[in-house]
């Protein structure tokens, strides 16, 4: 269960989760036309080894990325990342040179995406998220493609100062982006993020959002229920946050911000990927999920 003060590395609690995506992002590059490929997605798994590495070569059926779920599941990670691979793009072209990864985990865009030569990219997660990646690049000889700079920070704590220590300029403009993140963080700290970005951000400044709707109270607490009786080894609704503080799109909209919201489920359709059948939990979790950007008038 989660706790105001808890902690993890890259294969328990929270930290774990950073391995289902790569995996599911393995999965997507395995494709014979992939949404987005990111070659360090299978690196990472092979070098934690057991299910993470065996289910990219299928051998573990009753893993969470087999079967009906795996299939949507790796379509969603898929597109996700194609989203917001775009948005970089975008923010690049549009003169930004500063790029803020919160809870960075195993993102691997600072070594796989084209930046301009000035680019800085600022990856904020807990230390031993930040070390294992560095650590598993570096042995591998890979060298990212703009100047990146680690920030071990506990996105709970002060980020906003940790950032302006490592050399963030609040007065030029930055893409933030908080991919896979919100569901983790209780309200109270959504806001602050939310805040913190409004406040460092510079006209000109990007924001990328991946946002859920909460469940209805008794239909998360029987999914926990059900997770916990099945005693399932990566659980997902004992680590989340059921609460969701304000709309992205109305809260940067109120601020100044030009908004564009895309629903998960349209983005699926606009790709061609198949959509779950209605009432499945692949269904719900789609239905769920609205990838939002904005610009900083």
């Amino acid at each position: 269960m989660r706790t105001d003060d808890d902690s993890w590395d890259i294969t328990t609690s929270v930290g774990s989760t950073a391995l289902f995506v790569a995996a599911a992002r393995a999965v997507e590059a395995q494709k014979p036309n992939p949404a987005a490929v990111d070659p360090y997605a299978e690196v990472f798994c092979r070098a934690v080894g057991g299910p993470w590495a065996a289910v990219l070569d299928g051998t573990v059926p009753n893993h969470k990325l087999a079967g009906d779920f795996g299939v949507h599941f790796v379509n969603f990670q898929g597109v996700r990342t194609r989203y917001f691979d775009s948005f970089f793009a975008d923010a690049a072209a549009g003169g930004v040179r500063q790029v803020v990864i919160f809870a960075a985990g195993l993102d691997s865009r600072a070594y796989r995406l084209d930046w301009p030569a000035d680019t800085v990219i600022y990856e904020l997660d807990r230390p031993q998220i930040l070390d294992f990646k560095r650590t598993v690049l570096e042995e591998r000889g890979e060298t990212p493609m703009a100047a990146r700079v680690e920030i071990p920070v506990d996105l709970r704590d002060d980020w906003p100062r940790a950032l302006r220590e490592a050399g963030f300029d609040h007065t030029a403009p930055a893409a933030f982006i908080a991919e896979g993140l919100l569901i983790y963080l209780p309200a109270a700290a959504q806001d602050s993020l939310f805040r913190g970005i409004d406040a460092l951000a510079a006209p000109g400044s990007f924001v990328g959002v991946e946002e859920g709707e909460p469940m209805p109270a008794e239909a998360f607490e029987a999914a926990k229920a059900a997770e916990s009786a099945a005693d399932e080894e990566n659980s997902f609704f004992t680590l989340v946050y059921n609460e969701q503080f304000a709309r992205a799109d109305d809260w940067f909209g109120a601020r100044g911000w030009d908004t564009v919201t895309t629903p998960l489920l349209q983005y699926l359709g606009e790709l061609g990927r198949v959509v779950p059948d209605t009432g499945t939990q692949a269904d719900a979790m789609i239905r769920a999920n609205t990838l939002v950007s904005g610009v900083k008038r």
